[in-house]
């Protein structure tokens, strides 16, 4: 492989790991709140179908982020009140979220499976992008990938670095403590959720209107079990996270390369990677009980009952 096609190997890793890395840190600020989403697949789904039908009507990508982050969010506020107010259980209700979004969007998207976006365009950091192998593999990528880079290194100072950060952890580390402060839980882990919604949506609207700009039935194809893979891969840390996703991206893109290299590579094999070098960290994370309360948030999955049980 020569330089060339090293080059536009990693912009591809780049660009197909961004939007696993946008929905990895919503979920991932979601479980930092002690909630687990499992219908994270189902909300990019119907993300993608709302961005990418925002664009057909009105030319704008711009618009068509907008709708995907609405409906993210829309999604992930009727899981928050059913898990946070009325208790359900939350795999459960993820799963059912999953579901109900994957049937939804191939109802609503048939009308669109024939249109048509308008031309992308081409994106280039001035002086940056005419650099030798640096340019062409870093520097010509679509703006949410920076966006994405930058939205890392927030939730990095966000969570670690700033008191409001500090209290959404210690939601989810103990509820009971921090409602016994006088912070009102339910309402914190809501608003979590719907941040960590309305990004799993951007991804979603990511996917269907730049890294592949059409709407398909099921286009997302798994990006959203991924997802929730990462986060646990990177021990619930952005940073990790961030280059998790590039990593995944990368693996993702191997394998076409190597397809066209002469290569042949079951892609089955590539395809679990993912789950595989995720089970690896959780079995090594539990061989020791000072790494599970050190990455693990403690009330991780379990409900919150303001006045005990």
């Amino acid at each position: 492989m020569d330089f060339a096609s090293t080059a536009l190997l990693i912009a591809a890793s780049l660009n197909a790991g961004t939007a696993l890395a946008i929905a990895s840190l919503g979920l991932l600020i979601n479980e930092k709140a002690g909630i687990v989403n499992l219908g994270a697949e189902g909300m990019m789904l119907c993300a993608a179908l709302a961005g990418f039908a925002t664009v057909v009507h009105t030319g704008s990508t711009t618009a068509g982020f907008a709708a995907g982050m609405a409906a993210g969010a829309a999604m992930a506020a009727v899981f928050g009140g059913l898990t946070i107010w009325l208790n359900t259980n939350q795999y459960a209700t993820g799963l059912a979220l999953s579901l109900f979004g994957g049937g939804f969007s191939a109802f609503a998207g048939t009308s669109y499976v024939q249109e048509k976006l308008p031309d992308q365009t081409q994106y280039a950091i001035p002086f940056l992008a005419d650099i030798p192998f640096v340019g062409p593999a870093l520097f010509r990528q679509h703006p949410m990938v920076y966006l994405c880079v930058a939205l890392a290194v927030a939730l990095v100072w966000f969570l670690f670095r700033t008191r409001a950060g500090l209290v959404l952890r210690s939601v989810g580390e103990s509820p009971e403590s921090a409602h016994a402060l006088g912070y009102p839980v339910r309402r914190i882990r809501l608003m979590a959720v719907m941040a960590g919604g309305a990004l799993c949506g951007l991804a979603g609207a990511y996917v269907s209107t730049v890294y592949t700009p059409l709407w398909v039935e099921g286009m997302i194809a798994g990006k959203g079990w991924i997802a929730l893979a990462l986060t646990t891969f990177a021990t619930w840390r952005p940073a990790r996270v961030l280059l998790g996703a590039f990593l995944f991206g990368g693996v993702t893109m191997l394998q076409l390369y190597l397809q066209g290299m002469g290569v042949q590579v079951p892609s089955q094999f590539l395809t679990m990677l993912p789950y595989i070098a995720t089970i690896v960290v959780l079995v090594l994370i539990s061989r020791n009980p000072t790494w599970i309360r050190i990455n693990i948030p403690g009330s991780l999955g379990k409900p919150f009952y303001p006045g005990g049980q």
